[in-house]
Protein backbone atom coordinates (compact mmCIF):
# COMPACT_ATOMS: atom_id res chain seq x y z
CA UNK A 1 0.00 0.00 0.00
CA UNK A 2 1.30 3.88 -0.80
CA UNK A 3 2.48 5.71 2.03
CA UNK A 4 -0.51 8.30 3.15
CA UNK A 5 -0.91 11.84 3.65
CA UNK A 6 -1.33 12.43 7.38
CA UNK A 7 -0.87 15.59 9.75
CA UNK A 8 -1.71 19.24 9.65
CA UNK A 9 0.45 22.04 9.00
CA UNK A 10 0.93 26.13 8.56
CA UNK A 11 2.94 27.28 6.13
CA UNK A 12 3.78 31.09 5.13
CA UNK A 13 2.49 32.29 1.55
CA UNK A 14 4.96 34.63 0.88
CA UNK A 15 4.16 37.55 -1.65
CA UNK A 16 5.40 35.88 -4.86
CA UNK A 17 2.91 32.78 -3.94
CA UNK A 18 5.68 30.74 -3.02
CA UNK A 19 4.83 28.24 0.32
CA UNK A 20 6.64 25.05 1.29
CA UNK A 21 5.14 21.68 1.20
CA UNK A 22 5.42 20.10 4.48
CA UNK A 23 8.22 17.87 4.41
CA UNK A 24 6.24 14.80 5.10
CA UNK A 25 3.79 15.03 2.41
CA UNK A 26 6.61 15.76 -0.34
CA UNK A 27 7.78 12.19 0.72
CA UNK A 28 4.30 11.09 -0.02
CA UNK A 29 3.97 13.37 -3.39
CA UNK A 30 7.90 11.69 -4.52
CA UNK A 31 6.87 8.19 -3.73
CA UNK A 32 3.32 8.71 -5.96
CA UNK A 33 5.63 10.20 -8.65
CA UNK A 34 6.86 7.60 -11.26
CA UNK A 35 8.97 9.41 -12.79
CA UNK A 36 10.58 10.58 -10.19
CA UNK A 37 14.10 9.85 -8.84
CA UNK A 38 16.80 11.64 -6.75
CA UNK A 39 17.79 14.74 -7.71
CA UNK A 40 14.79 15.81 -9.48
CA UNK A 41 11.65 17.65 -8.41
CA UNK A 42 8.61 16.04 -7.71
CA UNK A 43 5.03 16.70 -9.77
CA UNK A 44 1.99 16.73 -8.39
CA UNK A 45 -1.48 17.84 -9.44
CA UNK A 46 -3.58 21.03 -7.80
CA UNK A 47 -7.02 20.76 -8.27
CA UNK A 48 -8.83 24.27 -7.90
CA UNK A 49 -12.55 22.98 -8.57
CA UNK A 50 -15.42 25.31 -9.16
CA UNK A 51 -15.84 28.49 -8.13
CA UNK A 52 -17.37 28.14 -4.89
CA UNK A 53 -15.16 25.84 -3.26
CA UNK A 54 -12.96 27.43 -1.02
CA UNK A 55 -9.98 25.21 -1.16
CA UNK A 56 -7.02 22.80 -2.79
CA UNK A 57 -7.23 19.51 -3.64
CA UNK A 58 -3.77 17.92 -4.08
CA UNK A 59 -3.06 14.56 -5.65
CA UNK A 60 -0.11 12.33 -6.25
CA UNK A 61 0.45 12.11 -9.90
CA UNK A 62 -0.49 8.14 -9.38
CA UNK A 63 -3.75 9.10 -7.30
CA UNK A 64 -4.82 11.56 -10.04
CA UNK A 65 -4.22 8.75 -12.69
CA UNK A 66 -6.13 6.73 -10.55
CA UNK A 67 -8.96 8.88 -10.73
CA UNK A 68 -8.42 9.67 -14.66
CA UNK A 69 -8.65 5.87 -15.07
CA UNK A 70 -12.43 6.18 -13.19
CA UNK A 71 -13.42 9.05 -14.90
CA UNK A 72 -13.02 7.10 -18.49
CA UNK A 73 -14.74 4.45 -17.42
CA UNK A 74 -18.02 6.70 -17.25
CA UNK A 75 -20.56 7.04 -20.08
CA UNK A 76 -19.20 10.05 -21.75
CA UNK A 77 -21.29 12.79 -22.11
CA UNK A 78 -23.13 12.02 -19.15
CA UNK A 79 -23.77 14.96 -16.63
CA UNK A 80 -21.63 13.52 -13.90
CA UNK A 81 -18.68 12.71 -16.22
CA UNK A 82 -18.93 16.23 -17.75
CA UNK A 83 -18.68 17.65 -14.17
CA UNK A 84 -15.73 15.14 -12.91
CA UNK A 85 -13.65 16.07 -16.24
CA UNK A 86 -14.35 20.05 -15.40
CA UNK A 87 -13.17 18.97 -12.29
CA UNK A 88 -9.90 17.14 -12.25
CA UNK A 89 -8.57 18.25 -16.13
CA UNK A 90 -10.12 22.09 -16.70
CA UNK A 91 -9.48 23.38 -13.18
CA UNK A 92 -6.39 21.68 -12.21
CA UNK A 93 -3.09 22.26 -12.53
CA UNK A 94 0.74 20.77 -12.84
CA UNK A 95 2.70 21.73 -10.07
CA UNK A 96 6.28 20.40 -9.56
CA UNK A 97 8.24 21.33 -6.38
CA UNK A 98 11.35 23.72 -6.10
CA UNK A 99 14.61 22.65 -5.27
CA UNK A 100 13.74 24.33 -1.37
CA UNK A 101 10.61 22.31 -1.70
CA UNK A 102 8.08 24.83 -2.73
CA UNK A 103 4.95 25.19 -5.50
CA UNK A 104 4.07 28.67 -6.14
CA UNK A 105 -0.07 29.68 -5.61
CA UNK A 106 -0.86 31.76 -8.47
CA UNK A 107 -2.36 35.28 -7.63
CA UNK A 108 -5.73 33.84 -8.77
CA UNK A 109 -5.53 30.58 -6.26
CA UNK A 110 -4.36 32.82 -3.81
CA UNK A 111 -7.81 35.39 -4.24
CA UNK A 112 -9.89 31.83 -4.60
CA UNK A 113 -8.86 31.07 -0.76
CA UNK A 114 -8.80 35.11 0.47
CA UNK A 115 -5.45 34.95 1.67
CA UNK A 116 -3.60 38.11 2.20
CA UNK A 117 -0.15 38.65 1.57
CA UNK A 118 2.14 36.71 4.02
CA UNK A 119 -0.27 34.82 5.59
CA UNK A 120 -0.03 30.94 6.49
CA UNK A 121 -1.99 28.62 4.29
CA UNK A 122 -3.54 25.28 5.95
CA UNK A 123 -2.41 22.02 4.88
CA UNK A 124 -4.66 19.46 6.03
CA UNK A 125 -4.27 15.63 5.43
CA UNK A 126 -6.73 13.35 3.69
CA UNK A 127 -5.06 10.25 3.44
CA UNK A 128 -4.98 9.54 -0.20
CA UNK A 129 -4.58 13.64 -1.31
CA UNK A 130 -4.04 16.78 1.09
CA UNK A 131 -5.91 20.19 0.84
CA UNK A 132 -4.86 23.54 1.38
CA UNK A 133 -7.22 26.34 2.91
CA UNK A 134 -7.22 29.42 4.30
CA UNK A 135 -7.31 28.39 7.89
CA UNK A 136 -10.17 30.83 9.24
CA UNK A 137 -12.92 29.05 6.16
CA UNK A 138 -11.26 25.71 6.99
CA UNK A 139 -12.49 26.02 10.96
CA UNK A 140 -15.76 27.43 9.78
CA UNK A 141 -16.93 25.53 7.11
CA UNK A 142 -15.59 21.97 9.29
CA UNK A 143 -17.04 22.97 12.37
CA UNK A 144 -20.60 23.28 11.15
CA UNK A 145 -20.05 19.93 9.81
CA UNK A 146 -18.06 18.61 12.77
CA UNK A 147 -21.33 19.49 15.34
CA UNK A 148 -24.25 18.43 13.22
CA UNK A 149 -22.09 14.95 12.93
CA UNK A 150 -20.87 14.87 16.63
CA UNK A 151 -25.14 15.64 17.28
CA UNK A 152 -25.60 12.23 16.53
CA UNK A 153 -23.06 10.41 18.35
CA UNK A 154 -22.84 9.56 21.73
CA UNK A 155 -20.00 11.82 24.25
CA UNK A 156 -17.40 9.07 24.18
CA UNK A 157 -17.93 7.24 20.79
CA UNK A 158 -15.60 5.60 18.96
CA UNK A 159 -15.27 6.98 15.76
CA UNK A 160 -13.65 3.49 14.07
CA UNK A 161 -17.55 2.10 14.65
CA UNK A 162 -18.10 4.23 11.17
CA UNK A 163 -15.11 2.06 9.52
CA UNK A 164 -16.79 -0.54 6.63
CA UNK A 165 -15.87 -4.24 7.83
CA UNK A 166 -12.45 -5.48 6.62
CA UNK A 167 -12.72 -7.64 3.42
CA UNK A 168 -11.42 -11.46 3.34
CA UNK A 169 -8.51 -11.92 1.68
CA UNK A 170 -9.12 -13.01 -1.92
CA UNK A 171 -9.02 -16.29 -1.70
CA UNK A 172 -8.24 -19.04 -4.24
CA UNK A 173 -11.25 -20.75 -6.01
CA UNK A 174 -10.40 -24.14 -5.00
CA UNK A 175 -10.18 -23.40 -1.44
CA UNK A 176 -13.68 -21.89 -1.56
CA UNK A 177 -15.23 -24.95 -3.28
CA UNK A 178 -13.43 -27.40 -0.71
CA UNK A 179 -14.51 -24.99 1.87
CA UNK A 180 -18.38 -25.79 0.10
CA UNK A 181 -18.14 -29.52 -0.15
CA UNK A 182 -16.87 -29.83 3.41
CA UNK A 183 -20.01 -27.70 5.23
CA UNK A 184 -22.48 -29.98 2.77
CA UNK A 185 -20.95 -33.18 3.89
Amino acid sequence: MARRFRGSFHQKVDSKGRVSIPASFRRVIEEGDPDWTEGLRPNLVLVYGMDNQKRLDCYTITAIEDIEDRIDMMQPGSPQRETLEFTFHGHASDVQIDEDGRIVLPQRLRDKLELEPNEAAFFIAKGDHFQIWKEDTFVAVKSQRTEVFLADQAPDFDPRIHLPPRRERARDVDDVMRDLSSRRR
